[in-house]
């Protein structure tokens, strides 16, 4: 069965970051700090720990299915033109990493969304918003306009999030409004 996903875009330009500024200063408040996998280094070993949180974090995706195994994963999602290790922001508490937000460029001009993924253990504490502050920091700084992103249908909290920092509906060209 297709699944009829939920289509959204930010207009970079009219993103209001100051609103979401106290989130930020509250995570790293509570310890978290924040930082790219380019600056942690893009190396074989950081890369299977971006495979392994993305892999925990994508278990609560309703109706995701199977994960990609590694060599999938690397071959679909890092060793891609479109991967740039200064879009994966990574959220890490101590020593572990506790959330990530994969952002690509894309060659129509905009940046899209991959992935945005709390542990369990983490969620509730603001940690995905300001990782999505942060990768629109990146997607603006690339010269991006927008930030677009899809998701299932019954994922309604990640859904709320994207709305509750901006996001609308993107609905495809050719597509009745």
């Amino acid at each position: 069965m297709a699944v009829d996903w939920v289509r959204l875009k930010l207009d970079l330009d009219a993103f209001d970051r100051e609103r979401f500024e106290p989130v930020l200063r509250r995570c790293r408040r509570d310890g978290i700090t924040f930082t790219t996998m380019a600056q942690a280094g893009d190396t074989p070993r950081h890369r299977r720990a971006l495979y392994e949180l993305n892999k925990t974090c994508s278990a609560d995706i309703p109706g995701r299915g199977p994960f990609h195994t590694y060599e999938e994963y690397l071959a679909e999602r890092v060793e891609t033109p479109l991967y740039d290790p200064r879009g994966v922001v990574l959220a890490v508490d101590g020593g572990t990493w506790a959330g990530m937000a994969a952002t690509t460029l894309r060659p129509e001009g905009h940046a899209f969304s991959e992935m945005t993924g709390v542990l369990r253990s983490h969620r509730g504490r603001g940690i995905a918003v300001a990782m999505k502050v942060l990768a629109a920091d990146f997607a603006r700084a690339a010269g991006a306009r927008e930030l677009r992103t899809l998701h299932q249908p019954g994922n309604a909290p990640v859904i709320a999030l994207n709305r509750r920092l901006g996001f609308t509906d993107d609905v495809p060209a050719g597509a009745g409004a």
